[in-house]
């Protein structure tokens, strides 16, 4: 049976991929619309998330940007068959580059992205990089449960030369990566729990964070810049902005650091709190003695 829905949910994506992006976005936008008004555990997760981090809201407010959230959740589902699917060409009609450092340079660069809608958004880099003779891109990822779609996204996200290596275990593949000058993406606000993780202040609650962007910066020499793909203002596709490098970063606190990171990614959200994943379960793993929140 999970064959079945394995290849049914490939044929659906192969789907969606034929339609023009107006429907896909619009078709999304109604899938959304339809899971937040079915009671679910992630539908609670999202609105313990909102509530913690946007306390000032009135439950109203909470409801609509709940509402907001899943509308553009579902959009960014659909928005996969164009990411694991589609062509340069409709990838790049998708997502525009907006970049304040040269993207041909080889320096060596972490590109610090965090979960907003577009979070594939590294993938038109990967689309343009044999045109612009850029280097390849390259995503640390967590492994997924369902083997089948381990598999075929680590194929996917790879069919324009960029490779996928697993967080945990892979510390030399990665530095190798960097000091060759390949983008290396990566989203460390998750919690997969509290090894190689500090808890730092994430919207005034202490929040289990990956300290690996710091050590890795400090063994390779790379800059380290925030790559965040958010929606243009008329909501039409997504601009994939990548900053200038941080200023004196790493420094010698690892903890001040990734805290330096989570305020960066707070600043974003609160610019446009719908586009975040709330879906996640971010404050899963609590401090010492503290009760849990899910």
């Amino acid at each position: 049976m999970q064959t079945f829905f394995n290849h049914l949910s490939v044929s659906l994506l192969r789907f969606v991929l034929i339609l023009p992006y107006a429907w896909i976005i619009q078709l999304g936008r109604g899938l959304g619309w339809i899971v937040a008004h079915i009671p679910s555990d992630r539908q609670r997760v999202v609105l313990i998330n909102l509530r913690l981090c946007f306390p000032k809201l009135s439950a109203k407010e909470i409801e609509v940007l709940a509402l907001q959230h899943w509308q553009l959740f579902g959009r960014s589902i659909l928005e996969r068959s164009r990411i694991w699917l589609g062509t340069p060409a409709q990838i790049n009609e998708m997502i525009q580059i907006d970049s304040e450092i040269e993207l041909g340079d080889r320096k060596p660069r972490i590109l610090v992205n965090p979960h907003f809608v577009g979070i594939e958004g590294g993938i038109a880099l990967c689309a343009l990089a044999e045109k612009m003779d850029w280097p390849r891109g390259v995503t640390l990822y967590q492994k997924m449960k369902n083997p089948f779609f381990d598999q075929k996204i680590i194929e996917w996200r790879g069919r324009f030369g960029g490779r996928s290596i697993p967080r945990q275990g892979h510390l030399i593949e990665t530095l190798r990566e960097i000091k060759n000058g390949n983008f290396v993406f990566i989203a460390p606000d998750i919690d997969l729990g509290t090894k190689d993780s500090v808890f730092v202040p994430f919207f005034g609650v202490q929040t289990n964070t990956i300290s690996a962007i710091s050590r890795l910066a400090k063994l390779s020499g790379a800059e380290v810049c925030m790559m965040q793909t958010t929606l243009k203002s008329d909501c039409s596709g997504y601009i994939c902005h990548i900053s200038k490098p941080l200023e004196s970063f790493p420094s010698d606190d690892e903890e001040a650091d990734t805290a330096r990171l989570n305020q960066c990614f707070e600043n974003a959200i609160r610019l446009r709190p719908a586009e975040y994943y709330w879906v996640h379960k971010r404050f899963k793993n609590r401090p010492t003695g503290e009760v849990r929140i899910y």
